[in-house]
């Protein structure tokens, strides 16, 4: 079995990675920004997980949290000028210019909306809504402000994501004509509970938070999910028994069948209860070439090539014989598509200092992010319409689309 190196691989790719985009945005250049972000940071759950105080155009202006032990966690990280009580409070800073909401996900739209409309722009931890009618407020509240967002999806810039986007752009797959993803979160009981009290998390349905799995496809593609039948499982668990929870929510798993404006199939399983190992991951199929990134069972990342070769299979038939290759993963967090101080590995398979760097690097250099707000609801929306087809036994079901 062929092998590609990582070493190889890398030594050819990275003399064009100054002047092409693999993860969305430029590679950094040194001294170009024209300005540096003031950025107020909200949420010392998650929130404390980035780099903001490591790149070298940010300024940590401010934290907040509406508890004391995790607004000094954000203190302790950041070392802020500023520290506020809540979110309200901290967006009427007027040396603020940008700020990262890591709140509870019900929460997320309310919060960047109180962001816009006090003149600041967003980065927001996922799912970008949980409605319908949140998603246009959002994509009106961005409209009538002119404020920029991101969404701070990780899946968008693991390292074998960014690998994939890579060979899309170059045409390696011929016709990406199927994908899937997984998200198995087993074991969510205790990010259900603070102190004896129910969480957002608690009876979360596992398809409104759709988006580590549907920027595979749609974060290196850019199709749009069109269509979708979704079947949900609750195995009697006592958080989704006779749907006990905020969401009425009867699912602790579901595995939806998407189509795209493509005519592709795109399937999504978020799983959040069973025998299962934990990952995030994706195959993408295509014509010439499918790469399957490495899976939690332990085989490593693997690339299938369409070849004229043949076989007989044990039945005596004959079939085409592929060719399968063995890819080592390249470390994009090692090359200058960062600055310096932030190639290093960070959290969700190298991608939170990517998600630092395209957030600060778009608000200096006047220019959308990634993952705006378009593509978040491209993101975000179709699991929230197969969160409604299961509880419709699997209906066939149509995704709006949404500029934002």
């Amino acid at each position: 079995m062929a092998t590609i190196r990582r070493r190889t691989f890398l030594k050819q790719t990275t003399s064009t990675i100054a002047g092409l985009s693999l993860a969305g945005a430029p590679a950094f250049a040194v001294n170009t920004a024209p300005k540096k972000i003031r950025i107020g940071i909200v949420g010392g759950g998650f929130g404390c997980a980035f780099q903001w105080h490591e790149h070298p155009d940010c300024i940590i202006e401010a934290v907040s949290d509406l508890r004391e032990d995790r607004r000094q966690r954000l203190v302790k990280t950041y070392n802020p000028k500023k520290v506020y009580p809540s979110l309200e409070q901290l967006v009427k800073d007027k040396d603020i210019d940008a700020v990262a909401v890591f709140t509870g996900a019900p929460d997320h739209a309310r919060h960047v909306a109180e962001v816009f409309n006090h003149g600041k722009d967003a980065i927001c931890a996922v799912p970008a809504c949980m409605s319908l009618e949140e998603a246009q407020m959002l994509a009106d509240t961005r409209k009538k402000t002119g404020q920029t967002y991101m969404m701070a999806e990780t899946s968008y810039y693991q390292q074998h994501t960014i690998s994939a986007r890579k060979f899309f752009n170059e045409g390696k797959f011929g016709e990406l004509f199927y994908t899937e993803s997984e998200y198995h979160h087993p074991g969510m009981e205790p990010l259900m509970f603070i102190d004896g009290q129910r969480k957002w998390r608690y009876g979360y349905p596992p398809m409104l938070y759709p988006t580590h799995c549907t920027a595979h496809l749609v974060g290196v593609s850019k199709e749009r999910l069109t269509q979708v039948s979704c079947l949900g499982w609750g195995f009697d668990h006592p958080y989704v028994k006779n749907r006990n929870n905020a969401y009425k929510n009867p699912f602790t798993s579901q595995s939806a069948m998407f189509k795209t404006d493509k005519g592709h199939g795109f399937r999504v399983n978020v799983f959040w209860q069973g025998a299962l190992k934990g990952c995030e991951r994706a195959q993408w199929l295509g014509t010439k070439m499918s790469f399957y990134a490495k899976d939690p069972h332990g085989l490593g990342a693997v690339i299938v090539r369409y070849s004229n070769e043949k076989e007989t299979d044990d039945a005596g038939f004959v079939r085409t014989k592929p060719k399968l290759e063995n890819y080592e993963q390249v470390e994009w967090w090692k090359t200058d598509m960062l600055p310096e101080p932030l190639r290093h590995n960070s959290g969700h398979e190298g991608s939170h200092t990517f998600l630092t760097h395209e957030f600060i690097d778009a608000l200096t250099h006047n220019r959308e992010p990634a993952v705006n707000l378009t593509e978040a609801l491209a993101y975000t929306v179709p699991g929230i319409i197969a969160h409604k087809s299961a509880l419709q036994q699997g209906a066939m079901l149509k995704i709006p689309q949404f500029e934002g």
